[in-house]
């Protein structure tokens, strides 16, 4: 049972609370996670979870199954090599950092360790994230359901095949948050050039992406026949959508972001 694997959680910045919360409200046992995170904030945080917090590997008081490593991809090649020990005797890497291909965790560590990678995103903080996961040839079957166990406490998850592809995943759903809030920023901005209110302009823009995002995340249909069926011919939509769609405007503009988003992910590796 996977509520009865053993957990070490490295990093406990604000993917790590979310991972945290979600474990405990999933009922994972405090008992079965620790914690190496050296800074006074998380372990404040952690502390009022209940968590217990290490200073090292060598300091936890249980055999690990799984370590999840929720730290800055630019600490990795010092921290790493403390894990080695882990993993030598058969313990999962779960790393969420983002950027660094799996090949780099095989060359630091010893032997054929097994590893994870994984693509969460901010929507995590409220149970509503995506996470995206990709193996190397040494993860068994109950490792992933371990890993889709875990990550399913703060939303869904996928497996993708192709790791070479987890820079688009990156660009589309790891960066995508930032694309709806700047949204989100342009109808508000729109709406008080236009008149109204901050107040009324930011509510009816937030609560228009997150009701569109739930619309269409719940119903049977695609994306473009739910805009479709908005879109009254001579209507107001059809006039706002002659604009953003003339020409592929808008398509072309978020390709574009997206591509700049996945090369920048490829450079950074």
């Amino acid at each position: 049972m996977s509520n009865e694997k053993n957990i070490l959680l490295v990093g406990c910045g604000n993917m790590g609370q979310a991972l945290l919360k979600g474990w405990l409200t999933d009922g994972r046992a405090l008992k079965r996670i620790q914690v190496i995170d050296p800074s006074p904030e998380a372990v404040e945080v952690g502390c009022d979870l209940g968590v217990r917090f290490i200073d090292s590997p060598a300091m936890t008081n249980m055999p690990i199954d799984i370590v999840i490593l929720a730290v800055k991809p630019q600490h990795l090649e010092t921290v790493l090599p403390i894990y080695r020990d882990l993993t030598d005797s058969g313990t999962l890497v779960l790393t969420i950092a983002a950027g660094k291909p799996i090949k780099f965790y095989e060359q630091i560590l010893r032997g054929t360790p097994a590893i994870v990678r994984g693509m969460p995103n901010t929507p995590a903080a409220i149970g509503e994230g995506m996470t995206v996961l990709s193996a190397n040839a040494e993860v068994t079957v109950e490792q992933r359901r371990l890993c889709e166990s875990l990550m399913g406490a703060v939303g869904d998850i996928a497996w993708l095949g192709d790791e070479g592809l987890m820079d688009v995943v990156t660009a589309i759903s790891g960066s995508g948050p930032a694309y709806t809030f700047l949204l989100i920023e342009c109808l508000t901005d729109a709406a008080l050039a236009l008149g109204l209110d901050k107040k009324l302009a930011q509510q009816l823009a937030e609560k228009t992406v997150s009701g569109s995002g739930t619309y269409a995340l719940k119903s049977d249909l695609a994306s473009t026949e739910l805009r479709k069926r908005v879109t009254s011919p001579g209507g107001t939509t059809e006039a706002a959508l002659e604009v953003l769609m003339n020409q592929d405007a808008l398509a072309e503009l978020i390709l574009t972001a997206v591509q700049a988003a996945s090369e920048r992910g490829r450079r950074l590796a």
